[in-house]
């Protein structure tokens, strides 16, 4: 019964509006398959045969409904010296390694490493993809071969993205702005140059690269299978894996606050994999989740399966069945369509949050942003918050360490409380006294402390170590379970418990 409601939700609930996102979505994403295939140095067909098939299989074994997934500039600019070294056969055998490595990483459950990710983090990353995806479109603005109907088109692609629908909701607006503007250039050019001398000249999708006419069939990479093929691809693979895996977790948290719902990250990471997978054997390139398709999906009223099935099976419908005409559709709807879709993506509140959230945050989003704006490696730029975000928690935890001392006649008394761990352990050997005259004993209280690893252990028997070489007696008192477990377990004392007189473990 479970199985029957969740089919009707993914594949029977709205169904008008989820063919109609997923159309404007399949429009989107030819120029973009077709211009990362260019990024790869490889026939478009390999970026087009790609998005069809990642798309269709994803939209089915994936975790997160709604999310656009296909040929993505993440990974085509990691395989371009594979592809220029050894040629487009290597691609596509890196491209079926690749999803065995999300498989495995599946396996292992890479995808509750996305826990360490803060808020911070995703708000830059998302940022950061923003202002990419409007980076990207600006080539298709600037040249001397443009004309002024390119900026004219765009303004009048956006007016129709936002003034639409404020009248009517019943067809998707980034749609209409692609039909009316295609329709326009298309059929509309020869009455206004006959009527009005004006004469459409805007670059169209043919100009990208050529479409193509058939449809995509199994083929068995042309390599030899040696060892030798294996060290040239594995390198690639993983990294494709890393990355892809890396953007499709984060687009489908970003996918969940957007619809307000949760998403299985292992069946997604699953999903990923087995789609590279058979990707590579129809000729395809890697690829994974794209924010901004997914976004155009979302703001165009898709949140099942059915909106991403559409999308893939309609770019081969509109690539191979309608080629000639949808070479026409003008770039200048289009580059509309995606600025509107950065706009969107944008987090303008974050301008606000950082008047009222603490500067570490605030710094690791903007670091988070500059780094992946100025790599245009997401990878890179993830990495650097996700550090930099630990860093900030090991100090902030530091700061919460608290010690104090009495000395007792002969005995010196250290209390010491909050987290003992790599990034505090300096604190506890720093307050401590050594070589004292007239002090026997050293009492360690550790009532309110937990140690958490081996350099707090390390720490505690350098103390230790040098008290007693001092001819003191050391007691440790107060420790819990858990710390006396670590420190019985990794302690370079032979007996640690009993030579320190410990109590209260």
């Amino acid at each position: 019964m479970a199985i029957h409601s969740d089919f009707k939700r993914d594949w029977l609930s709205n169904p008008k509006t989820e063919f109609l996102a997923g159309l404007v979505v399949a429009l989107a994403l030819i120029p973009e398959a077709i211009g990362f295939a260019i990024i790869a140095g490889v026939d478009p067909r390999v970026g087009l045969y790609a998005s069809f098939s990642i798309a269709v299989i994803i939209s089915m074994i994936g975790g997160r409904p709604g999310m656009i997934s296909a040929a993505t500039a993440a990974v085509a600019v990691l395989v371009v010296p594979l592809v220029r070294d050894h040629g487009v056969e290597y691609l596509f055998a890196a491209t079926i390694l690749m999803g065995i490595f999300q498989a495995i990483a599946a396996l292992l459950r890479l995808d509750l490493l996305m826990r360490f990710v803060s808020r911070s983090v995703i708000t830059g990353f998302v940022n950061a993809l923003a202002i990419l995806i409007f980076m990207a479109q600006i080539p298709q603005l600037t040249g001397e071969a443009l004309t002024w109907q390119t900026y004219a088109m765009v303004a009048l692609g956006l007016a129709i993205i936002y003034g639409l629908p404020k009248l009517t909701t019943l067809i998707p607006s980034p749609l209409a702005a692609i039909v009316i503007l295609g329709a326009l250039s298309i059929y509309g050019s020869g009455l206004l140059e006959h009527y009005f001398g004006i004469k459409i000249d805007v670059f169209t999708v043919g100009d990208m690269g050529e479409l193509p006419d058939s449809l995509p069939w199994f083929h068995i990479p042309q390599i030899p299978i040696t060892w030798e093929t294996l060290r040239i691809i594995a390198p690639y693979s993983l990294a494709m894996a890393a990355v892809g895996l890396l953007e499709s977790l984060l687009t489908a948290s970003i996918v969940d606050d957007l619809t307000e719902t949760r998403s299985d990250k292992k069946r997604e990471t699953y999903g990923q994999g087995i789609a590279n997978f058979v990707t590579g054997w129809i000729g395809g390139m890697g690829g994974c989740a794209m924010i901004g398709q997914s976004v155009i999906n979302i703001k165009s009223g898709g949140s099942r399966r059915l909106s991403t099935f559409v999308a893939g099976v309609m770019l081969l419908v509109l690539i191979v069945g309608l080629g000639p005409l949808v070479a026409q559709i003008p770039m200048p709807a289009l580059v509309a369509v995606m600025i509107f879709v950065s706009i969107s993506t944008f987090r303008w509140k974050s301008f606000t949050e950082i008047t009222h959230h603490p500067w570490p945050s605030n710094f690791v989003m903007i670091a988070t942003v500059v780094m992946v704006v100025a790599t245009h490696d997401l990878s890179i730029g993830v990495l650097t918050g996700v550090l930099l975000s630990g860093i900030f928690f090991a100090w902030k935890v530091r700061q919460l360490v608290t010690i104090q001392d009495f000395v007792e006649v002969t005995t010196h008394r250290y209390v010491f409380g909050g987290q003992i761990f790599f990034g505090s352990v300096d604190m506890l050997y720093e307050a401590m006294e050594f070589n004292e005259e007239g002090i026997n004993t050293v009492v360690i209280d550790v009532h309110d402390a937990h140690f958490w690893d081996i350099s707090a252990t390390g720490m505690l028997d350098k103390i230790v170590e040098r008290l007693q070489n001092e001819g003191k007696t050391v007691e440790l008192i107060g420790m819990n379970e858990a710390s006396a477990t670590l420190v019985e377990k990794y302690s370079e004392n032979e007996r640690p418990f009993e030579s320190l007189g410990i109590v209260g473990h």
